[in-house]
């Protein structure tokens, strides 16, 4: 009995201790989240191509992200996503935790985080978009004929990586807080190369206002990789309104490629939408222009879409675009990747029909 007594003294005492200890340290929480979203597309130009693609409305992707109240105003945070192409069940990004791996302490001034993260070019082209940047409709994915939205070229000789400066690995990334709508935020990747970091690096500034109903982004990357002889410069703007069920944007992306490469280019859309209770009706005009030395091509896609929601997590969807390529070079484009064959010299032109479901959770 005194053993008894003893042991259960003990076990009260040190359960006594953990509570004290979390309580001292603050709340925390993990979450697990996620997006399965998956389509059927048919692409009809010079031939026409039927097949599975994941990510029409949202990329589909699960993720851990936790938070701990540390006190006096600051909190840890951090976030592992990973992608996921539903049609074959590969990664999406080309690695694990590719699309975000990041730990950070925000403050009542800001917050700081380290890790692979998300560059301004990604809220800039998903926020603002009815399309949002993903490969099916008239995205944002059309602009810039370098990979999609992404207006530079990554490879792992360049601080993006795998990424383009979409994402941006190695990076460091500071936002502020929000001053009666507006916040500001700046990311520097770092190229890790020996003897010659500062001559493989992104460096990232952006503004945000936002308040009754009005949104509106500006955006300077500027990416130099002196290994492969890259050095870019992108400047974006975007704006987005809500006025009752309508919601109205547009914005525009100059390239300018200051390599031997000379790839410069320009784009820019125009969208609107329409909510009536689960129903969700949108449009949206892309245009991307490459303008450089070496390639002259235009890309205009124009494409209409609707959604059912059958609750706040699922979703149906469908679209249909009409792209039309003229020029030469990176001109033969759509949101997604192309097949060969499916454009020609005398046929450029693509007509996209998409239907799809999206489940969050």
């Amino acid at each position: 009995m005194k053993y008894k007594t003893f042991a259960f003294s003990a076990l009260a005492l040190a359960a006594s201790s953990m509570t004290f200890a979390q309580s001292n340290s603050g709340s925390s929480q993990v979450t697990l989240y996620g997006v399965v979203d998956a389509n059927v597309q048919v692409l009809d130009g010079a031939s026409t191509l039927s097949r599975v693609q994941s990510g029409g409305l949202n990329g589909s992707r699960f993720g851990i992200r936790g938070t701990e109240d540390l006190g006096g105003g600051l909190r840890a945070f951090f976030t592992l996503e990973s992608g996921v192409n539903l049609d074959d069940g590969t990664n999406g990004q080309g690695a694990f935790w590719g699309r975000q791996a990041f730990v950070g302490l925000a403050t009542p001034y800001g917050k700081v985080s380290l890790g692979r993260q998300y560059g301004s070019v990604y809220a800039l082209t998903s926020d603002f978009s009815q399309f949002s940047n993903n490969n099916t409709g008239a995205s944002t994915a059309v602009i810039g004929g370098f990979g999609g939205y992404e207006p530079v070229r990554g490879s792992n000789n360049t601080a993006t990586g795998n990424g383009g400066p979409a994402r941006v690995n190695n990076s460091v990334k500071f936002e502020s807080q929000n001053y009666d709508g507006f916040s500001a935020g700046a990311l520097y990747g770092a190229g890790e190369v020996a003897g010659g970091t500062t001559d493989n690096r992104i460096a990232d500034i952006y503004g945000r206002y936002t308040k009754n109903g009005f949104d509106a982004m500006l955006s300077l990357v500027d990416d130099k990789a002196d290994v492969i002889g890259q050095n870019i410069r992108t400047v974006s703007a975007a704006a987005a309104y809500d006025m009752g069920s309508y919601r109205f944007n547009g914005g525009v992306m100059q390239i300018n490629d200051r390599s031997s490469a000379d790839r410069d280019g320009t784009g820019y859309w125009l969208g609107a939408s329409y909510r009536l209770g689960s129903h969700l009706l949108k449009t949206q005009y892309v245009q991307s222009k490459n303008d450089g030395r070496l390639a002259d091509g235009k890309t205009q896609a124009f494409g209409v879409g609707y959604q059912y929601d059958l609750s706040k997590r699922t979703a149906l969807y469908s679209s249909l675009t009409q792209f039309k390529n003229d020029g030469v070079g990176y001109a033969n484009r759509a949101a997604g990747s192309l097949s060969s064959g499916l454009t020609s010299a005398s046929d450029r032109d693509l007509t996209e029909v998409v239907a799809g479901i999206r489940h969050s959770f």
